[in-house]
């Protein structure tokens, strides 16, 4: 195990990322990640590691799978390819067993030149953050240059496609057991991972359906569709008559939605309503989890319910961790990673949409009206550009200025600064009871970040 002290440098809330073929995200780095992941498999009690792969659609994701799985394989790993594949389908075929490990090679809802690397565990969980500070340690080690297998050591590559049914069966599953299903419905798969396999899914829908980001050319993924553009979405849902909209993001573990308005539909009301649809047949009696970033609103909601609410940091991951600790069967973020886990060990926008619908179905819910129903509290969000993040939040003057803005709030709301684990931001993040008063502290927070940053 990983000493105390060790940290990780490279590893992010999801995974290591980078701009494709520079940085963190080289043919060679890919190679050496992979030989460090299956020397940290092997030296945990697994000295020929079966590894599942996936990619989504970005033209990088060949360059990097190959070079990852010429790494796994140098170290003795056995590589099992899913090809083109949502991350939570890769971690479906995880838990229904029969392999040590898996990588999914994505960046997510990034632009199209970014890419990434995260890993699994063989019951489909995220690694802890201990456990990429370890693999992370092997990189700096004589050991990862000197363990080369020879001969019939050295690993093989697999076609594991026929496994991807797993997958598209139980997602089948649950649609077929929601109640009436006539809504007309849009569904937009972000040109991802997603993108081949949503007609295969909600093709079965009792309602029309309507597709948008389908068509990848591994350029346009999250260009001008998915979760990062709902405005996209929501002109389609209002041109079609839809009664909602579902959109991913590129490797299907976040979903937003819209309603036929095309008001969106984030995490914190999905939370509200599968919580309740879950309540309702007691699942959720040990609460659910929320991150620091989800509406007070959302607080109130539970109370009222009687359901107990847990904060955890950004990132699902750490909802992941927060749910085990606590029993929670339910968990998520604002941005749309829902975690239910009765079903799913990672985020899972078909899923959590599926789920969703079902919940609407048996509660009987006016999807229109969620969006009226659930009053927040104003929020300031401000994304700041800061290269040097860790010394602009360690500064006197920022404490000073954060000591400010709380006096301010008076017990009426909230702060939150933090640095991003995807980009090189820091999240400025302002709630209260009064939306003046929101957007005057997160302006004099945004103010002394910049000053700071010089």
């Amino acid at each position: 195990m990983v000493s105390p002290e060790k940290i990780r440098c490279m590893f992010g809330t999801d995974g290591v990322r980078d701009v494709a073929n520079r940085g963190l995200m080289t043919p060679e780095m890919a190679l050496s990640f992979g030989r460090a992941f299956a020397l940290f498999l092997t030296e945990h009690g697994v000295p020929r590691p079966k590894i599942v792969v996936c990619r989504d659609t970005r033209r990088s994701g060949e360059m990097i799978e190959s070079a990852l799985r010429s790494g796994m394989m140098s170290a003795g790993a056995e590589i099992y390819l899913l090809g083109v594949f949502p991350t939570p389908g890769l971690s479906c075929v995880l838990r229904a067993g029969g392999f040590d490990a898996g990588a999914v090679i994505s960046a997510s809802h990034n632009p199209a030149e970014y890419n990434g690397i995260k890993f699994f565990t063989s019951q489909g969980y995220k690694l802890k953050d201990e456990d990429e500070a370890e693999i992370e340690s092997y990189l700096g080690d004589d050991l990862l240059h000197d363990w080369r297998p020879t001969g019939a050591s050295i690993g093989n590559t697999h076609d594991a496609h026929d496994k991807r049914r797993l997958y598209l069966d139980w997602l089948r599953g649950i649609l077929e057991s929601i109640g009436p299903r006539e809504w007309p419905l849009v569904i937009d798969a972000a040109n991802g991972a997603a993108a081949g396999i949503v007609r295969d899914i909600f093709g079965h829908w009792g309602g029309s359906v309507s597709y948008c980001g389908v068509d990848a050319d591994g350029l346009n993924i999250n260009d001008g569709v998915g979760v990062i553009h709902m405005h996209h979405l929501a002109a389609i849902v209002k041109e079609n008559s839809a009664r909602l909209g579902i959109a991913f993001d590129g490797d299907t573990d976040r979903v937003l939605m819209c309603d036929s308005r095309g008001r969106p539909i984030d995490g914190d009301i999905m939370l509200w309503v599968i919580g309740r649809y879950m309540a309702s047949h007691g699942k959720l009696d040990k609460g659910l989890v929320a991150t620091v970033m989800s509406n007070m609103a959302l607080e109130e909601k539970m109370k009222e319910e009687g359901i107990p609410m847990f904060r955890c940091p950004v990132g699902d991951r750490y909802v992941l961790e927060s749910m085990l600790e606590t029993g929670a069967l339910l968990g998520g973020e604002q941005s749309g990673h829902l975690i239910i886990l009765d079903h799913v060990a990672t985020g899972d926008g078909i899923c959590t949409g599926l789920m969703f619908l079902k919940s609407c179905a048996e509660l009987g819910e006016d999807v229109d009206t969620l969006v009226d129903r659930f009053t927040r509290y104003p929020q300031c969000l401000k994304n700041l550009k800061i290269s040097d993040r860790e010394r602009v939040l360690a500064s006197p003057l920022m404490k000073e200025a954060s000591d400010k803005a709380h006096e301010r709030l008076a017990g009426r709301g909230r702060i939150l600064l933090r640095p991003s684990g995807t980009e090189p931001l820091i999240r400025v993040l302002v709630e209260s009871d009064d939306a003046t008063l929101t957007k005057e502290v997160c302006d004099d927070l945004t103010k002394a970040i910049t000053k700071i940053a010089g």
